[in-house]
């Protein structure tokens, strides 16, 4: 049973709460979008996917149902006590108060794999997405509800408006797709913005392009995207030379959004050739 409109506004009245605008909290209130997203999720008995701001539960509820193992993490401490009380008669629901961004992720997830899902607040989708892409291998599969601007940067190709650094982090983890549309009507409170769903499959072990360092890669990305109008021979002219520019095979008259993920690490591996 997943939350619908008037329940959770019986909820939030019933504990004497409002969403937080300082966390970004918009509740889905349609149990037919957290049904689908579930579905989306690929979620079988015994699976454990962790979900990240679960908020009341609405989504909660849906993962469940699937018969996996959900661990539901929220930050806000006030909502936690109600989302204990929502998931209580379920055993195979586990409630962590903490900030996802400063989450003991080891202590967490264990040596198992996980799924991750999440309606995320859009000033945080981004770093999340990134820091867990860097720091957490034992993901190896996320379905990410996010702005629908962010969901294009996520899977953004060379040569597009929205291709950037981000878009090059992620196709260097794994390979991204947007997988369905939200539509603002089933939040409360009604964002301004349209949502899609983005799902990230990690790569393999062993599949990862082949550069030495990815720190360094992301660095270099990083900093010809500060200045993505310029030629990469000005943008980067304090760090590539013309030589490293043609031991890369990249032409410098280039800027930064031609090139695609093997090309930005050709050039990191002759800038930091060893």
């Amino acid at each position: 049973m997943t939350h619908s409109r008037p329940v959770l506004r019986d909820l939030l009245d019933r504990h004497g709460l409002a969403p937080r605008r300082d966390l970004g909290q918009n509740f889905v209130v349609d149990p037919n979008t957290v049904r689908r997203i579930a579905a989306l999720a690929r979620l079988s008995p015994g699976d454990r996917v962790i979900e990240i701001g679960a908020g009341l539960g609405s989504l909660t509820l849906a993962l469940a149902e699937t018969g996996a193992h959900v661990t539901a993490v929220e930050v806000d401490r006030g909502v936690v006590p109600v989302l204990r009380e929502v998931v209580a008669e379920l055993p195979h629901v586990e409630v962590v108060e903490a900030d996802a961004m400063a989450l003991d992720w080891p202590g967490v997830l264990g040596d198992h794999e996980w799924v991750l899902v999440a309606n995320l607040p859009y000033n945080v989708a981004t770093p999340l997405v990134c820091d867990v892409l860097d720091r957490v291998p034992a993901v190896t599969r996320l379905l990410v509800m996010v702005q629908r601007e962010v969901a294009e940067r996520f899977t953004a190709g060379p040569g597009s408006r929205q291709y950037g650094a981000v878009s090059v982090k992620i196709a260097y983890w794994g390979s991204a797709r947007i997988v369905g549309d939200v539509p603002a009507s089933v939040f409360v409170p009604r964002p301004n913005v349209e949502s899609a769903l983005v799902e990230i499959v990690r790569h393999a072990p062993g599949e990862q392009p082949d550069v030495a360092d990815p720190d360094e890669l992301f660095a270099l990305v990083r900093t010809a995207f500060g200045q993505r109008r310029k030629m990469l021979r000005r943008s980067l002219a304090a760090v590539v030379s013309p030589e490293q520019f043609a031991a890369a095979e990249v032409a410098p008259e280039q800027r930064p959004e031609q090139l695609d993920l093997a090309a930005w690490c050709r050039l990191t591996e002759a800038v930091h050739s060893r």
